[in-house]
């Protein structure tokens, strides 16, 4: 028995909670440094707030990986995390942003750094399986086209939320007040409008795709010669370590080009919005709670711009996506991921140069190459590797590789700016760009197993 291939529709269908999970994360990476600047963080702190989310995903994707690999029940394998992950998100993203309300309980920055920490949290639930499931569903040959449709989805998803802010405050005249101390309405808003999202996405995957049973994957594993999992591997979550301990040798090598990849993303995310309110807008090298109104309403218009131009890399990586299997095919995955790479790279160096924040919309360009073959290319390389019943919780343990490297510069990123860089955070993204290019010379000691070697 083989897996039957799948219509373009049912794959798009089984990825479009992608999308709703994008549109929070969007929100997140484009609106929480200035949230949690308005609530008191001072640039030189605020990577340490920024710990948080991939804190939650090396405690959570491996535990849901693993258990959602053992998971059934009449709704699924993969769906009840999608479900449970989304509703819990949707709470953290109506609440984060108004923390202000609850100041009787504890002071604004901790409350929504407390939210911040449920949301990601939550996300991660919600994201993990989605992985797996392209790799439960599809035979070998459409798995680059489920992991590229994918990112096609997480390209749109983040430019409707890195828009929303901006849309609504320009577009719609919602309210966008810049008064010191407080998250301006229209962001508020447009985490309310996310939370919705997060959760009618969800559905429409859970309600439109129909998972393999227990017995359909082993009659699979039987076609492929995949070995049987022992009846006393399948019940203990000490096993992640035990599978960590024998990852793949691909894996290892893919380990290091995600490190410095993930690396230079979390410097951009955190330091996009400080970085550029001082090189191009002009604000002062203070905490934002010391800021005048004047200052103030520069601040959040160079904010309001990150999560324009954050859309702009994100909707470039979905039209990548579209041409990533074309291209994989003709250079191949490794050559594809290598280029995307220096691409990305030269974008995020040429942030330093650009005259004024229009010409930010040509460096995000070259961003988005490189984001969208990060969401792909390790993806489609590293699942040829990995046996079929153990495709859960090694993507769980693959995301290792993507938040080790945030907890890393989480924790030095800020002393850095402080003490490097001399309280210039636009230094952090020429670090995030160099991090790209020693990314890419790592895919040059990758074997991919599914396709031939390619030499660069």
């Amino acid at each position: 028995m083989e897996k039957r291939k799948l219509g373009f529709w049912e794959i798009w269908n089984m990825s479009f909670g992608y999308l709703g999970i994008q549109m929070g994360f969007a929100l997140q990476n484009a609106n929480a440094s200035r949230i949690l600047q308005t609530f008191g963080a001072d640039v030189h702190t605020l990577s340490w707030f920024w710990i948080i989310p991939p804190l939650m995903g090396l405690i959570v994707q491996p535990i849901i990986g693993h258990y959602s690999d053992r998971t059934w029940t009449r709704f699924g394998r993969r769906k009840p995390y999608f479900l449970a992950g989304s509703l819990l998100a949707a709470l953290g993203l109506v609440f984060m942003p108004q923390a202000a309300a609850l100041t009787a309980i504890m002071p604004a920055l901790w409350i929504g750094a407390g939210f911040l920490m449920i949301m990601d949290a939550s996300f991660n639930v919600a994201m993990e399986p989605f992985r797996a499931l392209v790799a439960d569903m599809l035979p070998s040959d459409q798995r680059t086209l489920g992991f590229s449709l994918q990112t096609v989805l997480i390209g749109i998803g983040a430019v409707i939320g890195s828009w929303l802010p901006y849309a609504l405050a320009n577009w719609f005249n919602v309210a966008h007040d810049d008064v010191p101390g407080e998250v301006p309405y229209n962001v508020i808003l447009s985490f309310i409008i996310g939370a919705i999202s997060i959760v009618v996405a969800i559905l429409i995957t859970i309600t439109t795709t129909k998972e393999y049973t227990p017995k359909e994957i082993e009659a699979f594993e039987a076609v492929n010669g995949e070995a049987q999992l022992p009846a006393e591997e399948t019940h203990s979550i000490k096993d992640i370590f035990t599978d960590f301990a024998k990852m793949p040798q691909t894996m290892r090598q893919l380990s290091w080009v995600q490190f410095f990849s993930w690396f230079g993303l979390f410097g951009m995310w955190v330091f996009t919005t400080p970085a550029i309110a001082h090189h191009l807008y002009g604000t002062p090298l203070k905490e934002v709670l010391e800021f005048t109104p004047a200052e103030t309403a520069l601040y959040n218009k160079a904010g309001n711009w990150t999560g324009i131009i954050f859309g702009v890399y994100n909707a470039v990586s979905a039209v990548i996506a579209f041409f990533l299997p074309a291209i994989a095919k003709v250079l191949g995955r490794k050559k594809t991921h290598f280029y995307s790479l220096l691409i990305g790279g030269a974008g995020l160096l040429s942030v330093y140069f650009v005259p004024n924040p229009d010409w930010l919309i040509l460096s995000m360009i070259g961003v988005g190459v490189g984001w969208a073959s990060i969401l792909a290319m390790p993806y489609a390389i590293l699942t040829g590797s990995i046996p079929p019943r153990k495709m859960g919780v090694y993507m769980g343990i693959f995301n290792f590789f993507v938040v080790i490297p945030q907890i890393v510069n989480a924790i030095i990123g800020g002393p850095m700016v402080k003490y490097v860089y001399g309280g210039n955070p636009i230094y952090a993204i020429i670090a995030s760009g160099v991090s790209f290019i020693i990314a890419a010379l790592f895919v040059t000691r990758v074997k991919d197993t599914d396709e031939p070697t390619v030499k660069i």
